[in-house]
């Protein structure tokens, strides 16, 4: 009987996780296109289904250049219906940098909300849309209950989810089942990035991901103006797409009649 028990033991340790380790992936990754990034990722990319939560200091926005590889990925797999969804985005994305690397612009729905509610509610209506690929959410005010409701709907519709936060988040519990710091280093035009939750052992170190391309820089310093994102095309599979903007209309206009 012992001898039986130690067997199994012996194979059960072949599929569990040990803290010290790096884990494996629960579901499907999403390569991030930074190599360096991608060794110390389980699975080796974005996980689908759950939060990735990127904090940054006030004033920081680099999101797009640790998030743009992937999201040219995801949505050149899916098509043209497709659409990646911003949620309280703090700027108008720039149209001819995004072009400039890959990103169609006319692939993004932005919608303008600040009332943390509002956020919350077109966040997981986007979830659910079949023709978005992903989601990247701006939620400087919100619960850790909230984060964990729109993560059980990330992961049941399959969807890439990018959620960003102040620094200041950083005392605060959260579900996240990827959690980054991310800062810029203004003599290198580097990203610095600290993962400070993962599934897996703890990386005491920070990753430096390389600065942009010489063409991006040139673009950059050109002087054009940012290009609004253009409405994603209608067609059967990006009508609940027009259906969430409109959504968004009525669940404004109900707020403004009861304030």
């Amino acid at each position: 009987m012992f001898e039986s028990l130690s067997v199994s033991l012996a194979q059960l340790s072949n599929t569990v996780w040990h803290a010290a380790s790096l884990a494996s992936a629960a579901g499907l990754t999403v390569a991030s296109g930074h190599a360096v990034l991608d060794a110390q990722l389980p699975g080796g990319g974005w996980p689908v289904g759950g939060i990735c939560e990127i904090l940054q200091a006030h004033g920081e926005h680099n999101e797009w250049r640790l998030l743009l590889s992937a999201l040219k990925r995801v949505v050149g797999v899916a098509g043209q219906s497709s659409a990646v969804v911003l949620v309280g985005a703090p700027h108008v994305p720039f149209g001819p940098g995004l072009a400039a690397q890959g990103l169609d612009p006319r692939r993004l729905v932005q919608v303008i909300a600040s009332a943390p509610a509002e956020r919350l509610w077109v966040a997981e209506q986007s979830l659910r849309c079949a023709a978005v690929q992903a989601v990247l959410a701006w939620l400087p005010q919100v619960q850790a209950d909230q984060l964990r409701r729109l993560q059980m709907t990330a992961h049941a519709n399959s969807k890439l989810l990018f959620v960003m936060r102040p620094v200041q988040a950083r005392a605060e519990s959260s579900p996240a089942v990827l959690r980054l710091l991310l800062a810029s280093q203004s003599q290198s035009d580097a990203l610095q990035l600290h993962i400070l939750k993962r599934r897996g052992r703890p990386l005491a170190q920070a990753l430096a991901l390389p600065a942009r391309a010489a063409r991006l820089s040139a673009l950059l310093a050109s002087g054009n103006r940012p290009a609004r994102p253009a409405p994603v095309a209608e067609s059967a599979s990006s009508a609940c797409v027009i259906d969430l903007l409109q959504g968004m209309r009525d669940v404004v206009g109900r707020t403004a009649s009861a304030a």
